[in-house]
């Protein structure tokens, strides 16, 4: 893996509402990857947070950041309402888009657990502005019918030991028409916290974001 910089980390507030996010931003960023985080956590999961200082060394800036309010989490019901998820996300990936650190960048996201659903409607909607997904540990199944409308190519990565999981991620895969792949990370459980298993989801992911945003795919896509 590319070793570089990891860049500037700018906290920042994303409108209009206010959502604290963390952008890092390494020189000469290849793309820039947002995440969605999962339920029940925040923009400073120990799990995102890893992988992203991983991209950010890889070349990648990121955006990490809470998809709802101090008040909105105490509605637990908030954090699987996947529609609202995806519209936060949608919100900030608007914002970079209009960024000028930003504006130019190829676009990734990376979801966890009910994010990876938000991450996949965003996509859906937004079309060829994303270029690539992945999943770790999602529930892809929570996308619904957005899944037939992603053409980003889709890494879904789920731990080998997470059982039912890995079922939903199989049964959402057959259902998705874009590029799609499914790794399994052997002995892993649901938050990869086995040694080595978020070594091998960080090893996946750039590899996967490195094959799809580069600008010979970005050309492909568009020609």
């Amino acid at each position: 893996m590319y070793r570089g910089d990891r860049g500037e980390v700018v906290e920042v507030l994303i409108p209009p509402i206010g959502l604290a996010g963390s952008l890092c931003l390494p020189q000469q960023s290849r793309a820039i990857i947002a995440f969605a985080h999962g339920s029940g956590s925040s923009r400073l999961s120990p799990r995102n947070t890893y992988v992203a200082e991983a991209l950010n060394h890889a070349g990648f800036a990121t955006l990490l950041f809470d998809l709802l309010t101090k008040e909105e989490e105490a509605d637990r019901s908030n954090v699987f309402d996947v529609p609202l998820l995806a519209e936060r996300l949608t919100t900030a990936l608007n914002w970079t888009f209009a960024d000028p650190r930003t504006d130019k960048l190829p676009v990734g996201l990376f979801g966890a657990s009910t994010g990876a659903a938000a991450a996949l409607v965003a996509t859906a909607a937004l079309g060829d502005r994303i270029g690539a997904v992945v999943s770790r540990g999602g529930r892809p199944d929570m996308a619904a019918a957005a899944l037939e409308k992603v053409r980003a190519p889709t890494l879904l990565i789920v731990g080998g030991n997470d059982q039912d999981v890995l079922a939903l991620n199989r049964s959402a895969l057959a259902r998705l028409i874009c590029p799609k792949e499914l790794k399994v990370i052997p002995g892993a459980s649901h938050l990869f916290l086995e040694s080595g298993a978020l070594d091998a989801v960080v090893a996946e992911a750039s590899a996967w974001f490195t094959r799809h945003l580069s600008p010979a795919a970005r050309h492909a896509r568009e020609g």
